[in-house]
Protein backbone atom coordinates (compact mmCIF):
# COMPACT_ATOMS: atom_id res chain seq x y z
CA UNK A 1 0.00 0.00 0.00
CA UNK A 2 1.11 3.13 -0.82
CA UNK A 3 0.50 5.84 1.82
CA UNK A 4 0.10 9.38 -0.44
CA UNK A 5 0.16 12.71 1.46
CA UNK A 6 -3.86 12.65 1.28
CA UNK A 7 -4.28 9.69 3.52
CA UNK A 8 -3.62 11.39 6.59
CA UNK A 9 -5.01 14.38 5.75
CA UNK A 10 -8.27 12.22 5.50
CA UNK A 11 -8.25 12.19 9.18
CA UNK A 12 -8.26 15.93 9.97
CA UNK A 13 -12.06 16.94 9.60
CA UNK A 14 -12.93 13.23 11.61
CA UNK A 15 -10.32 14.75 14.15
CA UNK A 16 -11.37 18.06 14.14
CA UNK A 17 -15.03 16.92 14.34
CA UNK A 18 -14.74 14.68 17.65
CA UNK A 19 -12.29 17.33 19.06
CA UNK A 20 -15.32 20.19 18.52
CA UNK A 21 -17.94 16.87 20.44
CA UNK A 22 -15.50 16.43 23.35
CA UNK A 23 -15.00 20.08 23.68
CA UNK A 24 -19.19 20.06 23.88
CA UNK A 25 -18.97 16.99 26.42
CA UNK A 26 -16.46 19.15 28.55
CA UNK A 27 -18.17 22.25 28.84
CA UNK A 28 -21.41 20.58 29.48
CA UNK A 29 -20.19 19.17 31.96
CA UNK A 30 -18.31 21.56 33.50
CA UNK A 31 -22.07 24.13 33.72
CA UNK A 32 -23.32 20.72 35.52
CA UNK A 33 -20.60 20.68 37.61
CA UNK A 34 -21.17 24.55 38.67
CA UNK A 35 -24.90 24.26 39.45
CA UNK A 36 -24.01 20.54 41.43
CA UNK A 37 -21.71 22.27 43.62
CA UNK A 38 -23.91 25.23 44.80
CA UNK A 39 -27.04 22.52 44.85
CA UNK A 40 -24.23 20.74 47.49
CA UNK A 41 -23.60 23.99 49.45
CA UNK A 42 -27.43 24.45 49.79
CA UNK A 43 -27.87 20.77 50.78
CA UNK A 44 -24.59 19.04 51.91
CA UNK A 45 -26.41 15.80 53.56
CA UNK A 46 -28.10 14.99 49.72
CA UNK A 47 -26.38 11.73 49.28
CA UNK A 48 -27.16 11.73 45.48
CA UNK A 49 -25.30 15.27 45.17
CA UNK A 50 -22.18 13.41 46.03
CA UNK A 51 -22.76 10.53 43.69
CA UNK A 52 -23.09 12.99 41.01
CA UNK A 53 -20.49 15.00 42.01
CA UNK A 54 -17.97 11.72 41.62
CA UNK A 55 -19.55 10.37 38.94
CA UNK A 56 -18.31 13.79 36.82
CA UNK A 57 -14.96 13.87 38.64
CA UNK A 58 -14.21 10.67 36.33
CA UNK A 59 -15.69 11.76 33.69
CA UNK A 60 -13.63 15.06 33.50
CA UNK A 61 -10.67 12.76 33.42
CA UNK A 62 -11.87 11.05 30.71
CA UNK A 63 -12.50 13.49 28.70
CA UNK A 64 -8.97 14.84 29.44
CA UNK A 65 -7.86 11.60 28.52
CA UNK A 66 -9.98 11.89 25.26
CA UNK A 67 -9.09 15.06 23.99
CA UNK A 68 -5.68 14.12 25.08
CA UNK A 69 -5.41 11.40 22.52
CA UNK A 70 -7.77 12.96 19.77
CA UNK A 71 -4.43 15.85 19.72
CA UNK A 72 -1.86 13.24 19.60
CA UNK A 73 -3.47 11.99 16.72
CA UNK A 74 -4.10 14.97 15.05
CA UNK A 75 -0.35 15.57 15.67
CA UNK A 76 0.83 12.37 14.47
CA UNK A 77 -1.08 12.99 11.15
CA UNK A 78 0.88 16.28 10.65
CA UNK A 79 4.17 14.62 11.48
CA UNK A 80 3.07 11.83 8.89
CA UNK A 81 2.69 14.16 6.34
CA UNK A 82 5.84 15.85 7.26
CA UNK A 83 7.38 12.25 6.82
CA UNK A 84 5.67 11.64 3.43
CA UNK A 85 6.54 15.38 2.21
CA UNK A 86 9.94 14.62 3.07
CA UNK A 87 9.83 11.06 1.07
CA UNK A 88 10.30 8.98 4.38
CA UNK A 89 8.37 6.07 3.54
CA UNK A 90 9.30 3.98 6.45
CA UNK A 91 9.41 6.63 9.29
CA UNK A 92 5.40 8.01 7.52
CA UNK A 93 3.70 4.31 8.07
CA UNK A 94 4.92 4.01 11.41
CA UNK A 95 4.15 7.67 12.40
CA UNK A 96 0.19 7.38 10.36
CA UNK A 97 -0.33 3.76 12.69
CA UNK A 98 0.70 5.57 16.04
CA UNK A 99 -1.60 8.08 14.63
CA UNK A 100 -4.49 5.47 13.99
CA UNK A 101 -3.59 4.14 17.61
CA UNK A 102 -4.06 7.07 19.20
CA UNK A 103 -7.42 8.49 17.75
CA UNK A 104 -8.58 4.59 18.24
CA UNK A 105 -8.02 4.74 22.05
CA UNK A 106 -9.52 8.40 21.95
CA UNK A 107 -12.79 6.66 20.66
CA UNK A 108 -12.56 4.26 22.94
CA UNK A 109 -12.03 6.47 26.06
CA UNK A 110 -15.01 8.04 25.05
CA UNK A 111 -17.49 5.42 25.02
CA UNK A 112 -15.82 4.36 28.67
CA UNK A 113 -17.24 8.39 29.26
CA UNK A 114 -20.73 7.38 27.80
CA UNK A 115 -21.41 4.35 29.61
CA UNK A 116 -20.54 6.61 32.94
CA UNK A 117 -22.68 9.56 31.51
CA UNK A 118 -25.43 6.67 31.31
CA UNK A 119 -24.88 5.47 34.96
CA UNK A 120 -24.78 9.38 36.17
CA UNK A 121 -28.44 9.64 34.59
CA UNK A 122 -29.51 6.63 36.08
CA UNK A 123 -28.34 8.18 39.71
CA UNK A 124 -30.55 11.06 38.54
CA UNK A 125 -33.80 9.30 37.63
CA UNK A 126 -33.54 6.79 40.75
CA UNK A 127 -33.82 10.19 43.19
CA UNK A 128 -36.95 10.83 40.76
CA UNK A 129 -38.43 7.17 41.24
CA UNK A 130 -37.72 7.71 45.19
CA UNK A 131 -39.76 10.50 45.60
CA UNK A 132 -42.31 9.70 42.68
CA UNK A 133 -42.67 6.41 44.90
CA UNK A 134 -42.72 8.02 48.31
CA UNK A 135 -45.68 10.64 46.54
CA UNK A 136 -47.56 7.47 45.30
CA UNK A 137 -47.47 6.05 49.07
CA UNK A 138 -48.54 9.21 50.67
CA UNK A 139 -51.30 9.36 48.03
CA UNK A 140 -52.47 6.01 48.59
CA UNK A 141 -52.33 5.80 52.23
CA UNK A 142 -54.29 9.19 52.49
CA UNK A 143 -56.95 8.18 50.19
CA UNK A 144 -57.09 4.90 52.43
CA UNK A 145 -57.83 7.02 55.78
CA UNK A 146 -60.21 9.46 53.86
CA UNK A 147 -62.21 6.37 52.73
Amino acid sequence: MELSITTPALLFPAISLLMLAYTNRFLALASLIRNLREQYRKDPAEKHIVQQIRNLRVRIRLIRSMQLFGVLSFLFCVVCMYCIFREWEEASYIIFAISIAAFMISLIVSLIEIFLSTKALEVALSDIEEITRTNFLSEFLRGKEDK
